[in-house]
């Protein structure tokens, strides 16, 4: 019998990534049936996605895109869906087993509860559901006794190396990180960062938006705050360590003075797959590491203050309430405004700092209470550089 997965944010990297790992576990016998399938505005994508993987409906959050969607294609007993409210809908019904959310961003929270609620599991790589609303989807995820699977390689990696072993055991979890594109320049040097320098990311394939927050190392401080939250452990236990090579994905250690680390070549395919197929293990010949390649692994400290957005997400995380939703919201603009070349790199981590400074937390278990502070932080900061 098949395992029926609804895919939020299909046409992205993560997105493409899962359909073909789909592929590859479908043709190792390990039937997994794509029932529905989104995007913002990639149409085109999503077109070759529909005719190749058959589903039963589709989501097109971009009101224009799905206008040319119709004019552009016919797919006769295919249900056409549009916006948030569509993606709420998917995420609500009772005809899949598992959500895998890759959407980018404050986007994905909603239908990840709605789908929470309706007793799915989840495969998240939206790590700023978490982020935002980490305390209330725990209180969720408990009540409704179902499992929230990371995607991310940095948390997979821990749940692998956390397997059979005693949560009071942990010491601690180390995330490692490649350092991004600008691990070896000065914060000087930082000032006149060009958008294609932030955009290339020397080990990953992903995304613009994630990209640059891997350049600024929040994508590593939005992990801390996910990894919080996903293994229930203390800020303190949380360490980051630079790993250029990103072939260590992350390590656990333990109490007795053991260290669990996960290894693999930098490939998503392999923790996407290990959230499908969890808690099993299915064959693969999509990744294979080569030790020849990868015979020297380095470590370093990070750098706080050439890297502050990192240093602000683990900041936020100590002061908790709502201030991680004002993070979240601030950043996720600021590099907006910066790939439209509104502002300069180094504004990013500046224009977070104001928006946290000028908030006062509200009950962080309110969903009414994190959508208006992510709507407002949003509108505050595009009415200051816009």
């Amino acid at each position: 019998m098949s395992k029926k997965v609804c895919i939020l944010g299909s046409t992205g990297s993560i997105g493409c990534n899962t359909l073909e790992v789909i592929e590859n576990l479908n043709e190792n016998n390990y039937p997994v049936q794509i029932v529905a399938l989104t995007t913002n505005t990639r149409i085109d994508l999503l077109a070759l996605q529909i005719a190749k993987h058959s589903p039963e409906s589709v989501v097109i959050t971009d009101k224009s895109a799905y206008e040319n969607f119709f004019i552009n294609y016919s797919f006769p007993g295919l249900e056409i869906l549009s916006g948030e409210e569509g993606l709420i809908e998917i995420a609500g019904r009772n005809n899949y087993e598992l959500l895998i959310t890759a959407l980018v961003g404050f986007s994905g929270l909603k239908p990840t509860i709605v789908a929470i609620n309706s007793g799915k599991d989840i495969a998240l790589a939206n790590k700023e559901t978490l982020v935002v609303a980490g305390n209330l989807i725990n209180g969720l995820i408990r009540k409704k006794n179902i499992k929230l699977i990371p995607i991310d390689s940095e948390h997979s990696a821990i749940l692998q190396c956390l397997t059979g072993e005693k949560k009071d055991s942990v010491r601690k979890i180390i995330l490692t990180a490649s350092g991004g594109p600008f691990r070896n320049k000065t914060l000087n040097e930082l000032k006149n960062i060009s958008i294609e320098e932030a955009l290339s990311h020397p080990n990953w394939n992903m995304g613009n938006k994630i990209t640059i927050d891997s350049s600024t190392m929040m994508n590593k401080g939005l992990e801390v705050i996910e990894a919080k939250w996903l293994f229930e452990t203390e800020i303190e236990k949380i360490k980051i360590l630079i790993h250029p090579q990103s072939v260590i994905h992350s390590m656990v250690e333990f109490n007795d003075g053991s260290i669990k680390a996960q290894m693999g070549i930098p490939d998503m395919k392999i923790p996407i797959q290990y959230a499908v197929t969890y808690p099993d293990r299915v064959y693969s010949d999509l990744s294979n590491m080569d030790f020849q390649k990868f015979n020297t692994l380095t470590f370093e400290e990070p750098d706080f203050n050439k890297f502050k957005c990192l240093k602000i997400a683990f900041d936020v995380l100590k002061t908790g309430g709502t201030y991680p939703v004002v993070m979240n919201a601030a950043n996720e603009i600021a590099v907006k405004l910066f790939l439209e070349g509104k502002i300069s790199y180094l504004s990013i981590p500046e224009i977070i700092e104001t928006q946290l400074n000028n908030h006062v937390s509200l009950n962080e278990n309110d969903i009414d209470n994190i959508i208006s502070i992510d709507t407002n932080t949003r509108k505050n900061v595009l009415d200051n550089y816009t």
